[in-house]
């Protein structure tokens, strides 16, 4: 099974595409949509939101077909920075896997949203090592992550895992720092400018100031099935550090590089299930690990018993969507 994805022929994105259908069918039986996660603080997925409402189903739609152009975004992604072999679909089905683990993943919810602009964001982060002039990577950066903010508020966070990435691609002057935030900010003066013409500008301010008052970490959106899950992910990503002899892994400096900003990420990714909210839904933890796991998968050599856990995990993430319908 693994050595099918580590191709791109016809074949296998019909196996993606069957399995993203798969994974999403559930949502669609139960009507898995829930229009109370709008929030003050999340202006452009209110306004999608406001958009799409009419007809539950077509917000799924409009979510399935995201999450299958961030999934193919996802392996472009890996496959340009060398993480997994160019010609590879195992980051595409990974990342499927990852980000449609439980169906409460499977709808229309802000991180689903913020999750393409995020992918850009750390693409970009990516792109700028060793770039002699990364002003407009840089600048992209910010403008990235602001609109992830847009759709998702708590991304804000990933501004400081920004500053750490930077410092290890391109040890630059203070002025290419300052770059990214005025690329954060650009979206926001826009925004702002606007509400500011409409007399309410102080109403959202407010609102921005209550978000940040209420902010707090909770484990309260955890159950036993979340933890479990999450402990095996975070176990699984061992492996490799306890059988270094199946794997070939790439030696190069830049794509080492990129995998310990990765793994950095994967520390901002575990902070963030804490949040408040359903932890299943803070999805940069699930982000970082389909990098890892892509990365992981990519460079294994010997296939026979990962090919089995591979096969049981897509059965298992199935079991999940499916089971639920005749409980």
């Amino acid at each position: 099974m693994i050595k099918f994805f580590r191709n791109s022929y016809l074949v296998q994105y019909v196996t993606i595409a069957s399995l993203l259908i798969a994974l999403w069918v559930p949502s669609f039986i139960t009507g898995n949509v829930d229009p109370a996660l709008r929030s003050p603080v999340t202006p452009l997925y209110n306004l999608l939101a406001d958009l799409f409402d009419f007809w539950p189903p077509f917000m799924l739609i409009i979510a399935m077909l995201v999450m299958a152009f961030q999934a193919v975004f996802f392996n472009s992604m890996l496959a340009s920075n060398q993480i997994i072999g160019k010609v590879f679909t195992l980051g595409a089905v990974v990342f499927l896997l990852m980000m449609n683990l439980l169906p409460v993943q499977t709808t229309y919810y802000p991180f689903l949203m913020a999750s393409l602009f995020l992918l850009m964001f750390i693409h970009t982060l990516f792109a700028i090592y060793q770039t002699p002039r990364p002003e407009l990577y840089l600048l992209n950066a910010g403008v990235y992550l602001s609109l992830a903010t847009m759709f998702w508020f708590p991304s804000l966070l990933l501004v400081v895992w920004g500053v750490i990435a930077l410092s290890i691609v391109h040890k630059g002057s203070f002025r290419l720092h300052l770059i990214p935030f005025l690329g954060l900010l650009f979206p926001y003066f826009i925004y702002f400018s606007i509400h500011f013409l409409k007399g309410d500008l102080l109403q959202i301010w407010h609102y921005y100031g209550v978000f940040f008052n209420g902010l707090r970490f909770s484990v309260e959106g955890f159950s036993w099935l979340k933890i479990g899950v999450l402990g095996f992910l975070l176990l699984a990503l061992f492996i490799p550090w306890l059988m270094p002899y199946n794997y070939s892994f790439e030696k190069s400096i830049a794509v080492r590089t990129k995998i310990t900003m990765t793994i950095i990420l994967l520390g901002f990714g575990v902070l963030m299930l804490f949040l408040e909210g359903d932890p299943m839904q803070s999805g940069v933890f699930f982000i970082a690990v389909s990098i890892l796991f892509s990365y992981d998968l990519a460079y294994l050599d010997r296939l026979k018993w990962s090919n089995v856990t591979f096969i049981l995990l897509i059965l298992a993430v199935l079991a999940f969507h499916y089971v639920p319908l005749f409980l």
